[in-house]
Formats: structure tokens, C-alpha cells, sequence
């Protein structure tokens, strides 16, 4: 078989960030729009001295991803993926997938939900640590679970009607796919629902099932009668602590249609993260208060776990070829992946088992 998802694709990658607002809704939605750039820009992403930086949190060191800032977009028509980040998390927490999708000829476009970032957690904790009341945690979930949804669709609304500095001619209207870790994956299952225009899911270690977070109210909003089949490849740990595989198994079989669950081996929540590792331990040790930090208490070590090179491989590859299957009908990437995906990964050193 010739098709190959595991190497980045034949396209440089390049990056837009925009700052868009819904008035309708007072939404404040910065986007990050990962998309193939043209080819005079070839090798740039991927070298240190040109590729992107940025700033996230203040006192920290800059930040880097695999694009090249404001590049050309190369001509053609591009299938488009959405993608939700964590709980807690921001729109550039994936640059590893994202890119690696757009190297390979899709627009990715992800958004900050505003009100459930990384920024405001951080000003949560110091908040709490200076003495103010811990914030109440449903009412926290009631608006993210409100709020994401809509986040998602009012910027693909953006993205067709040329707003994010894509001509519209560029963008395949017809083939979008929806990604998302954690309450991104969540926020992925619910978009499967209320949104027509999503043809394809990539739910990354979704909440849904087993969590610290209200369960019942997480679950209860969801609905799987989709009235389409959206084909859904969950990507999962097996030893994640945040969301159980018991939980993972559960949202599995409520799904309807085209489904499968590829499982990765000695995995914990963060391996669906840039810099595996070191995001692993900075939740271990320095969690936001509240149900979260309970947890962290018992994470192992980063270095008990598989590395994140594994991990990166394993989001890439799968994501990559249902996106390929679905979307563009690609006969050899459905044939991967009815194939025996775990001696695929097996030859790379990884365990993978699927479900």
C-alpha cells in the first residue's frame, strides 16, 4: 500500500491569527488558521530560525509551532478541519496535529473559548491563592456548555464568508471535519449534532463519560440521533486518568453509524497535547484547584509513560487518514485504516490496540 500517514506532507504549513467577535453573544473568539502555504516557502516551518513563536502565558518562555507566520496560501481548494481545544487549554494546544493536517492540504482552524482557557484558569488559581472563594464549577460548565458549540459554528460561519483571510473560492464548503481534546472532544460530539455542515469527527479523549467534572450534566447534553452518519474515529488513552477508557468505551457505543476507537498504550490525558511531557507535569504539579487538582494527585510521572513522540505519531497518522477516508474519499486511507493498524504502529514501537 502507498499510502502513508505517518511523514508530514508535501506542503510548507502556514499561520494566521485573527481576532473575531460574535456581538451577538459578546463572545471576544481569537483563531489561529493553520492552512498549505506556497511552495517558496518550502523547509521554512520547520526551521528554527523561521518557523512560528509565540507568547502564551506571561513569565513563560516563547512557545514555537511547525508554520510559518502570515505565509502565502498555495493555490487550490481545501477541506477544512475544525478543532476545540481542553478544558482549561487554548487554541494552539495541537499544533502538532493541526499542522500535520495542513501539510497535507487542509485548512485548520481553531478558536480560544473565551472564559475556558489556559489565561483563565491561570487567573483563577491566583485568584484562589490570594483568597478569594473558589468558583462555582457547574456554573463554570453551564456556560462553557453553552457557549462552545456556538464558538465553533459562528467561526466556520467566518472562515466560508472569507473573514479569516481565506478567499473563500479556497475552501471546500462541502468537506469539513470536526477535531477536539477533551471538552474539545465533547464540544466535537455535540457539533456532530448541531451542526449539519460536519461530515467527519475526530473526538480526542472526549468528556463525556468518567470524569471529575459533573458526569450526568456532561453526558445529559449531549444526543447521538444525528440524523446523518458523521463518521467517528475516537483517539484514546489507556491510562488516562482525567477521562477513564470505561467512560471512552461508553461514548463509543452510544454513537450511531460509521465508528471505531483506536486505544494508545501506557497514554495518560496530555498525550493529545504539544509537548507531551512537560504538559503532563505541569498539570501533575501545578493543577488548577478544585476536582482537578485531586486528580493530579495520583498522575504518575511523565517519564512512567509512553513518550510523546509515540503520541504525536498516533494522532497524526490516524487523524490524518480518517479525515483522508472521509473527506476526500480516499480509497487507500479507509484500506489503512480496515487494515491492521496495530502492526502498522507495532513496526514504529508503539502499542496501539483498537476497540
Amino acid at each position: 500500500m502507498s499510502y502513508d500517514p505517518f511523514p508530514r506532507g508535501p506542503h510548507a504549513v502556514g499561520v494566521r491569527s485573527i481576532d473575531t467577535s460574535d456581538a451577538s453573544r459578546s463572545r471576544y473568539l481569537p483563531v489561529e488558521v493553520w492552512y498549505p502555504a506556497a511552495d517558496k516557502y518550502a523547509g521554512q516551518d520547520i526551521a528554527e530560525a523561521t518557523m512560528d513563536k509565540y507568547d502564551l502565558l506571561p513569565g513563560f518562555p516563547p512557545a514555537k509551532q511547525a508554520a510559518v507566520r502570515n505565509a502565502e496560501i498555495a493555490a487550490g481548494r481545501f477541506p477544512v478541519v475544525l478543532f476545540s481545544h481542553g478544558f482549561g487549554g487554548h487554541r494552539r494546544q495541537s499544533t502538532f496535529l493541526c499542522t500535520h493536517l495542513a501539510s497535507h492540504g487542509y485548512i485548520v482552524v481553531a478558536m480560544d473559548h473565551t472564559g475556558n482557557t489556559v489565561i483563565d484558569m491561570a487567573q483563577m488559581t491566583l485568584q484562589v491563592m490570594m483568597g478569594q472563594p473558589m468558583p462555582d464549577t457547574e456554573a463554570l460548565l453551564d456556560e462553557a456548555i453553552a457557549a462552545r458549540p456556538a464558538d465553533v459554528s459562528f467561526v466556520l460561519d467566518r472562515l466560508l464568508a472569507g473573514d479569516l483571510g481565506i478567499d473563500p473560492s479556497q475552501v471546500d464548503n462541502e468537506r469539513i471535519g470536526m477535531a477536539g481534546h477533551s471538552f474539545g472532544g465533547w464540544t466535537t460530539l455535540k457539533l456532530a449534532a448541531s451542526d449539519s455542515r460536519i461530515r467527519a469527527a475526530l473526538p480526542l479523549a472526549p468528556a463525556g463519560g468518567q470524569c471529575p467534572l459533573p458526569a450526568e450534566k456532561l453526558i445529559n447534553s449531549l444526543t447521538f440521533d444525528w440524523g446523518r452518519d458523521v463518521p467517528t474515529l475516537y483517539l484514546v488513552a489507556d491510562k488516562d486518568t482525567l477521562l477513564p477508557l470505561a467512560g471512552m468505551r461508553g461514548l463509543l457505543e452510544l454513537t450511531h453509524g460509521t465508528k471505531r476507537m483506536a486505544v494508545l498504550g501506557n497514554a495518560d490525558h496530555m498525550h493529545f497535547c504539544d509537548e507531551v511531557e512537560a504538559t503532563h507535569e505541569m498539570f501533575r504539579t501545578m493543577a488548577p484547584p478544585g476536582p482537578f487538582a485531586e486528580i493530579a494527585k495520583i498522575l504518575p510521572a511523565a517519564s512512567e509513560l509512553s513518550p510523546g513522540t509515540h503520541a504525536y505519531d498516533f494522532n497524526r497518522a490516524l487523524g490524518l487518514a480518517h479525515m483522508d477516508a472521509v473527506l476526500r474519499s480516499n480509497e487507500e486511507a479507509a484500506a489503512f485504516l480496515a487494515g491492521d493498524v496495530p502492526s502498522a504502529f507495532r513496526e514504529r514501537g508503539i502499542h496501539v490496540s483498537m476497540a
